[in-house]
């Protein structure tokens, strides 16, 4: 009986010596605007043609810089089947002309570098209109003017950077980690909206929050011990993102701001 246990305790620390060995997934996540404006969201920043010769050579710019990183994966904000089909006409040259950040900048990098593309986006609800309902009917309408504010003016400040500078300069303010919690101001003040039993506010944040969580999880999902992974995404899902990977065990974030060019 001795002999067994200890040859069960031999065998479980060799098998956590190698789990401990295995090396980190690192990830980077670059949040992002939509370079192909499709609006969306209740606010957004209008970006220029980024098929002109000016901004090719910025996307250009910015894709050897990430290239740094040595990406194994590159996953990105769109639907899985879809990404296999168009990355397949991407590589054969048959893909249409797209201003999609998916493609110029996800695509870019996977075939710079010879990797994978993976869409780890899933489709959920916003149920914002229960928000403003219950906000007009119990007089919390300034609550939500003021979250509005707050995104309005976020984007103005955005908007100014590509204006007048380059994508990769408007890419490092939104991935500056210092930024990072106020990705989530408009939800979290959105959750004042409610009372008792009835709490439209948090219902919004957190089917929010039950998206990013599956996104996260195709994210896990996909990696494995030593992968490079980077992940474009829309600026609204990077804080949740980063949190998936500062806190699963055995990944590592990297800071974009770190590989973008200046």
């Amino acid at each position: 009986m001795f002999r067994c246990v200890l040859l069960i305790s031999i065998l479980l620390g060799a098998s956590s010596s190698v789990a401990a060995a295995e090396p980190p997934v690192r990830v980077m996540v670059i949040g992002t605007f939509h370079w192909s404006n499709p609006n969306r969201d209740l606010h957004d920043e209008k970006v220029d043609d980024v098929l002109t010769p000016k901004r090719q050579a910025e996307i250009a710019w910015i894709a050897a810089a990430l290239s740094r990183f040595r990406p194994t994966e590159i996953a990105v904000e769109s639907d899985a089947p879809v990404v296999v089909s168009r990355y397949a006409q991407y590589l054969n040259g048959t893909l249409k002309p797209s201003r999609n950040e998916v493609v110029q900048l996800g695509f870019r990098l996977a075939k710079a570098n010879n990797t994978a593309v993976h869409g780890i986006d899933v489709e959920g609800d916003f149920p914002y209109e229960a928000v403003e309902k219950y906000a007009k009917a119990h007089g919390q309408q300034a609550i939500l003017a003021h979250a509005d504010r707050l995104v309005v003016e976020d984007v103005a400040k955005e908007q100014a950077i590509i204006d007048s500078d380059t994508l990769s300069a408007a890419l490092r303010r939104i991935n500056d980690p210092l930024r990072e919690d106020g990705r989530n101001a408009f939800n979290r003040l959105a959750m004042k909206i409610g009372h008792g039993s009835e709490q439209p506010g948090a219902e919004l944040f957190a089917a929010w929050a039950k998206r990013n969580a599956l996104i996260c999880a195709n994210l896990l999902q996909l990696s494995k011990p030593g992968d490079r992974v980077v992940v474009i995404f829309g600026a609204g899902h990077e804080t949740f993102l980063r949190q998936c990977v500062r806190e699963t065990p055995g990944f590592e974030l990297i800071e974009a701001n770190d590989y973008l060019p200046k």
